[in-house]
């Protein structure tokens, strides 16, 4: 047992929680106390605020042995102790670019893995230029985006490139996702949406290979990949299908991971390409999607304005609240993946989940993605994403929490 084993064998607690008091903190404590026990974790949560804290453990029914630990995201000493402690944290504290930067660098200072809901491409373009050669030295695994943004997108991509890899034998040449959903927003993403917005972030937002390693995209690569701007009927699916609300981030990671798999030996495909799309059903599906991606590009157009931006914020929800437990429970979602190969044969995959994308998904996917780190924290280090960290592994535990997950030819 090296040095690194031994300090990780000591620490007080298998999973920290970081941001427990926000809306979406708050289920991931709720969650952890339903499945922690039967995992035998160790397990805390953290935060700025005790009061917060300790309403958030109390509403989960949590036992008063969990301990409650404090320290401002900001608070590079304070951030630094908490990481110290656990082997693995999660982070629910968003925006992501404002009070999560010291906590990840805490990590990887500390050989801490991490994973949290983030759907903020810029700040992780900044996470991989700053950290990745050195977690990936010390088999750190930062991994964020394992919420609705993205592991839907990123997973079942895995999962339908080597099914179609074992039944083919051919590279995959392209996959695409169509997305069917309803549920509501909190404040969080609110904020993180918005900040998103700014000018700098913005233009970088745009890139398709943003978050993709030591790549320089030939001209055919970019306009291949480019962000889909209008609707039509794809006969993939037989449907209207347009613009995806959350496409410019699940894209970029989706790409990453396949970047790095052609790293690691295990490529997707030489000229994998991969897009996505919100899908309409019904008599009226064509006027629908034009309606909507109108409306998105009108609304990306205004908000992009600080003037707009000012005015909208206060109209928003505000950090902290959230969907009631009604709309959480009503919501749901509906991802469909079609991946093909080189030689036109084709393999799918069918996710369903039950409750909202953003609330109650994202915590199942977040809470399950910090498990699986915590049951087997071994592997390739480096800033990584739901499938090159987890891959088969997090599909096995998402079954059971509540993702449906099919897989056909």
């Amino acid at each position: 047992m090296n040095e690194a084993d031994s300090a990780e064998n000591r620490r007080d607690y298998d999973v920290v929680l970081y941001g427990a008091g926000g809306f979406v903190g708050r289920q991931t404590v709720a969650y952890f106390a339903q499945t922690a026990a039967r995992h035998r974790l160790r397990w805390a949560i953290a935060g700025r605020s005790r009061d917060k804290l300790l309403a958030a453990r109390a509403q989960a029914g949590a036992p008063e042995t969990v301990d409650v630990l404090l320290g401002d995201g900001r608070d590079e000493a304070a951030v630094d102790a908490i990481a110290s402690r656990t082997r693995v944290l999660l982070s629910t504290a968003g925006p992501f670019a404002l009070y999560s930067d010291a906590i990840v660098s805490a990590c990887v200072r500390r050989r801490t893995h991490y994973v949290d809901i983030t759907g903020e491409t810029p700040w992780v373009r900044s996470l991989i230029d700053r950290h990745h050669a050195t977690a990936a030295a010390d088999g750190t695994r930062i991994v964020p985006c394992c919420g609705f943004d993205s592991v839907p997108s990123d997973l079942g991509v895995f999962l339908a490139v080597r099914h179609l890899q074992r039944i083919s034998g051919a590279p995959c040449f392209k996959a695409n996702a169509y997305f069917q959903m309803r549920g509501g927003i909190n404040g969080g993403t609110v904020a993180s949406a918005l900040l998103l917005y700014e000018p700098g972030p913005a233009q970088q937002a745009t890139e398709p290979f943003l978050l993709s390693p030591d790549f320089e995209p030939s001209p055919d690569d970019v306009e291949r990949n480019r962000d889909p701007a209008r609707p039509h009927f794809d006969a993939e699916v037989n449907a209207w299908v347009g613009p995806f609300v959350m496409g410019q981030i699940n894209t970029r990671v989706v790409r990453r991971s396949a970047a790095l798999f052609v790293q690691w030996g295990a490529p997707y495909g030489p000229r994998f390409t991969y897009q996505e799309y919100a899908r309409y059903g019904g008599r009226l599906a064509r006027a629908t999607a034009a309606m909507t991606t109108g409306a998105l590009a009108a609304m990306a157009a205004g908000i992009r304005r600080p003037a707009l931006r000012k005015l909208v914020r206060p109209l928003l929800p505000r950090p902290g609240s959230g969907p009631s437990e009604s709309q959480i429970s009503d919501g749901w979602f509906r991802c469909q993946v079609v991946a093909t190969a080189e030689d036109g044969q084709k393999a799918k995959v069918l996710m369903t989940h039950q409750g909202d994308p953003g609330n109650r998904a994202t915590t199942r996917f977040v809470c399950e993605s910090a498990m699986s780190l915590a049951a087997a924290p071994g592997g390739r280090g480096g800033v990584l994403t739901p499938a090159t960290a987890f891959g088969q592994q997090l599909a096995d535990r998402l079954r059971p929490a509540g993702l449906t997950i099919d897989v056909s030819p």
